[in-house]
């Protein structure tokens, strides 16, 4: 079985996990803070602050955000649960705007149309590690105050003009789940510039603790904390940063193996009429952590059909990205929107297996499967 993906998890990587369980320090510590600075410089942020997983660093954005309840944030419905939840968790109302057919990403003029008085801010999504038009919703948000969160889950290592994601905006979170370019197990890192939500995002990770246990165990003195505001318990392992140092340092080589991938699916599937390939716009640099195919209406097999083809030669596949608003937990009190384009995006496009290393002829039945299958 091709899987749809798979983590890059080599010894070094259980070395390092390995070593940080001897240590005896395995709850949130001296690992997690060097992952964080190591992940601030990567992507350029002044701060990054570990968390548990995504959801929980969505969560946390929103709070430090101002979002609270009786306000509306607007977010694209395409998009994995968690976006939309991660709004509910405060109180607010998730606002769902249209995508862009091309990149799947939240389109701004669509947004705009839905921003009312309750609207505070924008939450927008770089689906399958493709980035979103920063500049545009930079803008937006300028014109009509309201706060811009980046939901990075799947674009770590991405570039949009030039920079790293992580740094252009505000706020913005990331994953590093397993089916994520990089992983920790599970995993999530929110990335700042803003030293007041910063020292926030510290404090409601770990229940509102004004001094950390990794402070206090090195400290020479006794030390007493407090706990100033009611927060979670959102923190990282040191096994999982210890992981994570490790994961950052192959970022880039996993990234450059990802975009021969999806190079050798472009070729192959390019002059091919019923189907529609994924487009990388020129200010952008994607980490491929998806590679989704939509298929026309002249294609000679319906989605569903063909995914379970190709699972019968061997070939796990995914759907396209969710639409949330269709899901039973918002459609009592979204059903009744339409989103079209994100509708049709989910409904006729299949996402193909991407990992490294996905062995040559692994690649190479993939393709010679779809290309049989589709023609």
């Amino acid at each position: 079985m091709i899987p749809i993906a798979k983590p890059y998890l080599d010894k070094e990587d259980a070395q390092a996990a390995y070593e940080t369980i001897l240590t005896g320090w395995i709850t949130q510590g001296p690992r997690v803070q060097e992952f964080e600075e190591k992940f601030a410089k990567y992507t350029g942020a002044k701060y990054a602050v570990a968390v548990s997983n995504c959801t929980t660093a969505l969560h946390l954005a929103m709070i430090v955000s101002g979002i609270s309840e009786d306000d509306e944030v607007i977010c694209p419905s395409l998009s994995y649960i968690a976006t939309a939840n991660s709004i509910k968790y405060t109180g607010a109302t998730p606002i769902f705007a249209e995508v862009c057919p091309e990149t799947y990403n939240l389109s701004a003029a669509d947004t705009e149309t839905k921003i009312t008085a309750k609207t505070k801010a924008v939450l927008l999504v770089h689906q399958m590690g493709m980035p979103a038009e920063i500049d545009a919703f930079k803008q937006l948000c300028e014109t009509y105050n309201l706060k811009l969160i980046e939901d990075a889950a799947c674009a770590v290592g991405s570039s949009y003009k030039g920079k790293k994601i992580g740094s252009h905006s505000e706020i913005i979170c990331f994953s590093f789940h397993p089916r994520k370019v990089i992983s920790t197990g599970d995993g999530g890192m929110i990335t700042t510039n803003r030293p007041d939500y910063y020292e926030r995002l510290k404090l409601l990770r770990q229940h509102g603790m004004t001094v950390n246990d990794r402070v206090r165990h090195e400290s020479s003195k006794v030390i007493f904390e407090e706990y100033v505001e009611v927060g979670y318990n959102y923190r990282m392992t040191d096994i999982q940063a210890a992981v994570g140092i490790k994961q950052l340092d192959k970022l880039d080589w996993l990234i450059e193996e990802r975009r021969k991938i999806a190079a050798a699916y472009y070729k192959a599937f390019r002059d091919i009429d019923c189907i529609r390939l994924p487009e990388e716009p020129s200010t952008c640099y994607t980490n491929w952590q998806s590679y989704s195919i939509y298929l026309k209406k002249n294609a000679p097999i319906d989605r569903n059909t063909l995914m379970q083809k190709l699972l019968d030669e061997g070939i796990a596949t995914r759907r396209g990205v969710m639409t949330t608003h269709r899901e039973l937990a918002y459609s009592k009190t979204h059903g009744n929107i339409k989103l079209p384009v994100s509708e049709d995006l989910h409904d006729r496009s299949i996402i193909l297996p991407l990992y490294v290393p996905m062995k040559e002829q692994e690649i190479q039945k993939v393709i010679d499967v779809f290309l049989k299958l589709i023609r």
